[in-house]
C-alpha cells in the first residue's frame, strides 16, 4: 500500500476499503503514521478542490469525511504514541443555542481532525455557558460557531460576551458560519471571523492559528 494509493482511496470516497487500508499501510508496510495522515490530508485537500470548482458536491463532501473519519479511527492511537506527537491546536465547536442544524459543524469537525487540529464539539442547540466552561477545560484558542437560522445569530454576541466576562475574550478568536451570516454581521455580533462554507472555514481557521 504505498501513499499515493491511501490518498486515492480519499478522493474517490472508498469508504469500505479506508480501514483496512489503513492498517496494512502501518501493520504490513510499517509506514510512519504521520505520513499515512499527510496522505489522507492530500487526499481532503483535492476532495475541497474539487468540491471548490462544482465536480464534487456536497453529498460527496460528507462521504469523504466520513471515509476520512474511519481511516482516523485506525490511525489516532498510531499518531498518540508516536514521539513526534506536538501540542495541536485546540478548537471548540458548536451549534448555538435554539440551532439543531449539524450538519455543516460535524463536516467541519471532522475536516479539522483530519488537519490535525484537537477539536472539542459541543454539538447543537449550546449554550454559552457551556462553551465557556469548555474554553477553560481545554484553553481552546479557537472557538467556530454555526448558526443556520436567522433568530439564532445574536446568540453569537451572547457567546462573545460571556467570552469577555469570563476573562477569555482576548486569549480566543471566534469564527462563525452559516446561511443567515455574512462578515460584516459577523462582525457586527462580536465574530473575529466568517467562513462561508466549510472547506473555507478550515482555511480561515488554519489562518487564524497561524497554520
Amino acid at each position: 500500500m504505498d501513499y499515493e494509493e491511501l490518498t486515492e482511496l480519499i478522493v474517490e470516497l472508498e469508504l469500505d476499503d479506508i480501514a483496512d487500508a489503513v492498517r496494512e499501510a502501518l501493520e504490513e508496510d510499517g509506514k510512519d503514521p504521520f505520513d499515512v495522515l499527510a496522505s489522507l490530508t492530500a487526499g481532503m485537500d483535492e476532495v475541497g478542490r474539487r468540491y471548490d470548482e462544482e465536480i464534487y458536491y456536497l453529498a460527496d463532501l460528507m462521504l469523504a469525511a466520513e471515509t476520512m473519519k474511519v481511516a482516523l479511527e485506525v490511525l489516532k492511537p498510531e499518531l498518540a504514541s508516536s514521539e513526534k506527537v506536538k501540542e495541536k491546536v485546540k478548537v471548540v465547536i458548536s451549534t448555538v443555542k435554539g440551532d439543531n442544524h449539524d450538519i455543516g459543524k460535524n463536516l467541519l469537525g471532522i475536516l479539522l481532525m483530519s488537519e490535525g487540529f484537537e477539536v472539542y464539539d459541543l454539538g447543537k442547540d449550546v449554550d454559552a455557558e457551556t462553551i465557556v466552561a469548555k474554553v477553560k477545560e481545554t484553553g481552546a484558542t479557537i472557538v467556530g460557531l454555526s448558526s443556520l437560522l436567522s433568530m439564532t445569530v445574536p446568540q453569537i454576541e451572547v457567546v462573545h460576551e460571556a467570552l469577555k466576562a469570563a476573562g477569555l475574550r482576548d486569549k480566543v478568536k471566534l469564527i462563525v458560519g452559516g446561511a443567515p451570516l455574512s462578515m460584516d454581521l459577523a462582525k457586527q455580533f462580536g465574530a473575529d471571523d466568517f467562513a462561508e462554507d466549510t472547506i473555507k472555514g478550515i482555511t480561515h481557521i488554519k489562518n487564524l492559528a497561524g497554520i
